[in-house]
């Protein structure tokens, strides 16, 4: 069942609170005692920074299935840490990086550290709108050489973040990312309602679709209908990107959202009104549309606003889709607008360029 862990960072207490929950999704992952202590590390840096830079802000603690492309096997469950703040934001990134460093009087260590301990870290600040920071831990550690390879082995990456509504243990909201041959689907589902049966539902999709990533997001979304027939059933979008053609199929049913985004500009696909397992509409829908080196995927749950805006300022085709996904988050949300709704962001985007020589 989608655990997804969130907790509000306002004061000192909630820190031990972050830390508790890391080691428990870590555990829940199956992390060993090494990887467990580097989880919880990482996770009370993260939440100490947004105290002492941010004056708060919220912490999400997910286990993921890390996309790394074909070549390389998949590390097993991997704990995300996302640190989403609406601060002041970060003036000089390198210089925060670094250990040693401090705006607050403190050691500083922080980020710097997290960044040393963690598989995959990644950060974004926008001054005056606030800050992303995010990191995953693998099961077993691995060196950056290794770890580099994986990630530029991957044609193209995916990520996302899930937010259970108002606190909840469980999200009703799922997606996955999966590889057949050429072929990279991306899938969101939204079960119905709230709890433990909305989660179930989305949990069922996301299950079938390892089981038939090889099929067209037609005849996906046709096995899904079947498959959670015995849900209360989910809206779901399909994304498939076939990389030997160059081009992304899509199909939805529900109240999913979606939008690609091909140079400067942003189009929506649409999906059909119905409901996966319950109400099958008589044709299934089907868009295909272009896929080149500067698109990129957003696919949402009614979570976010059908309105939201891409955030300004960010270069989202170089970040990590999780962290791209939670500015998405950020930026439409506040602590005086809060999400209205389990709320899942799931991103696909080509590979940068390997910028070392």
């Amino acid at each position: 069942m989608t655990r997804v862990r969130e907790v509000p960072v306002h004061d000192s207490t909630r820190v031990r609170d972050v830390r508790v929950a890391a080691e428990a999704a870590a555990r829940h992952a199956g992390l060993d005692e090494d990887r467990t202590a580097a989880a919880a590390l990482v996770a009370t840096e993260l939440a100490t920074n947004l105290l002492k830079h941010a004056g708060g802000g919220r912490i999400l603690i997910d286990s993921v299935d890390a996309y790394l492309g074909p070549a390389k096997a998949s590390p097993g469950p991997v704990v995300q840490i996302v640190a989403i703040d609406h601060g002041p934001g970060i003036t000089d990134l390198p210089a925060a990086l670094g250990d040693g460093f401090s705006t607050a009087s403190s050691l500083g260590a922080g980020l710097g550290t997290c960044r040393r301990v963690a598989d995959a870290f990644d950060l974004h600040s926008s001054p005056g709108r606030g800050t992303v920071a995010l990191a995953r831990i693998h099961g077993a550690a691995k060196n950056r050489a290794e770890r580099h390879e994986r990630r530029a082995d991957a044609p193209v990456r995916a990520g996302g973040i899930n937010i259970p509504l108002a606190g909840a243990d469980v999200s009703g909201d799922a997606w996955a990312c999966v590889r057949a041959a050429d072929r990279v689907t991306l899938l969101l589902a939204d079960g119905l309602g709230h709890g433990p049966g909305a989660a179930h539902a989305s949990d069922a999709a996301v299950e079938q679709l390892h089981r038939c990533a090889h099929l067209s997001p037609p005849e996906l979304l046709a096995q899904l209908h079947t498959a959670l027939r015995d849900t209360r059933g989910a809206a779901v979008a399909v994304a498939q990107l076939d990389l030997a053609a160059g081009s992304l199929s899509f199909s939805g049913i529900g109240n999913v959202g979606a939008r690609l985004r091909s140079g400067d500009s942003w189009k929506p696909l649409l999906s059909h009104p119905g409901i996966v397992g319950a109400h099958r509409p008589a044709r299934m829908p089907h868009h295909r549309v272009p896929w080149t080196d500067d698109s990129l995927l957003v696919l949402h749950s009614d979570g976010l606003p059908s309105r939201w805006t891409p955030p300004p300022a960010v270069p989202l085709g170089a970040l990590d889709p999780a962290v791209t996904a939670a500015a998405i988050v950020r930026d439409a949300s506040s602590s005086a607008r809060p999400v209205r709704d389990d709320t899942a962001v799931a991103v696909l985007s080509s590979t940068p360029p390997d910028p070392r020589p």
